[in-house]
């Protein structure tokens, strides 16, 4: 039985991992996370979210590759210093291909509501962008929960077209986020310690 103890450990024990060991996931373990973010709470339980596994080397470097070209324009256009750039650029490269999997999260409004009035079908939209966050939320606590590590990252919303062309995605499909999935480097997550919640009296109001 889960205790108060084991609960609260997963919770405030997550954290964004970055750097992996060279150690392949099982496929019934992919599986079983993603099954996990599937019984996520959904806007009218339409269950918008698609999932897109990246698990070949070869498509990790390339979406890695022209997800980089991409960000480095933007930022030459920015004006942001060439070194600058290409030290992100080369983090973030060494963040994709080092993962064991890559998981390419979108929403799609097939099942959703259309109401033919923009105000609610912009709201329509919106519930379908926090339903696929909820099941974020369950992907990166079962990930934790079989000692696995992941980081939530949003360069997707950047360049959605780019990775659709890459890993052939359904146009319908729209990218909000890649989750990179692998066993902690050693020593890596145990240093982790992520950043403090602020007090919860900061963030709440009681009526």
């Amino acid at each position: 039985m889960l205790t108060d103890n084991d609960f609260w450990r997963l919770i405030k024990g997550r954290r964004s991992i970055r750097r992996y060991q060279a150690k392949p996931i099982a496929h019934t373990l992919l599986v079983e996370i993603l099954e996990a973010a599937m019984w996520a709470p959904s806007a009218h339980n339409r269950q918008p979210w698609r999932f897109c596994v990246v698990t070949s080397s070869e498509n990790k470097e390339r979406l890695s590759r022209r997800m980089g070209e991409r960000w480095r324009r933007d930022l030459s256009v920015e004006e942001v210093d060439p070194e600058i750039i290409e030290r992100r650029v080369t983090i973030s490269h060494a963040r994709l291909t080092g993962a064991a999997a890559l998981i390419i999260v979108s929403l799609s409004m097939q099942d959703m509501d259309a109401h033919g009035d923009l105000y609610r079908d912009h709201a329509e939209w919106v519930m379908a962008t926090q339903s696929v966050a909820l099941a974020c939320q369950n992907l990166l606590l079962a990930a934790h929960f079989r000692k696995l590590g992941a980081c939530w990252m949003c360069a997707p919303l950047f360049v959605p077209e780019l990775v659709q062309n890459v890993l052939e995605i359904p146009t319908q499909w729209e990218p909000q986020a890649l989750i990179t999935l692998g066993y902690p480097a050693e020593g890596y997550a145990a240093n982790n310690k992520g950043k403090e919640r602020e007090p919860l009296e900061s963030r709440v109001i009681w009526r």
